[in-house]
């Protein structure tokens, strides 16, 4: 399970002192036995990879805003926490894969721009997990015209 791969990575950082892996993966690990306690269950490796995505999404936001502020020191350890949060989740689709699935749904669907909505909820419970909502919006929005 992806959970005991983290907690063995995590062992393993503490043993070689990498501290920006090991309060990394702490991180990751809390929020995720959050999400346990919350669910009230363990987690399968497709809720833990939910957990990881979202960790993605607020490492990328806080790395944004330390590039904005010129705090080159902090932007340098999020992106390596992003880094070691991306190894534990799966390939996502290229635009080319993420373009080919929205064609063959719209051209399945025969959807119109009226029908953007549709197309969004096909497209993304085909890549769940595998692609970038806002991607799959921008590419959508494209081939509907």
């Amino acid at each position: 399970m992806l959970i005991e791969k983290i907690k063995a990575d995590l062992e393993a950082a503490m043993k070689a002192q990498d501290k920006e892996k090991t309060s990394c993966l702490r991180m990751a690990i809390s929020a995720i036995k959050y999400r346990q306690v919350a669910m009230n269950q363990d987690l399968d490796d497709q809720e833990v990879a939910k957990v990881l995505r979202t960790q993605v999404k607020q490492v990328n936001e806080s790395l944004e805003s330390y590039v904005k502020g010129g705090r080159d020191d902090l932007a340098r350890i999020e992106r390596i926490n992003l880094e070691i949060l991306k190894s534990y989740l799966p390939k996502e689709l290229d635009e080319e894969g993420i373009r080919t699935i929205v064609t063959e749904i719209i051209a399945e669907t025969g959807a119109t721009k009226k029908d953007f909505g549709k197309v969004m909820k096909l497209v993304m419970g085909k890549v769940a997990g595998q692609a970038d909502g806002k991607i799959v919006n921008g590419i959508v929005n494209s081939l509907l015209k």
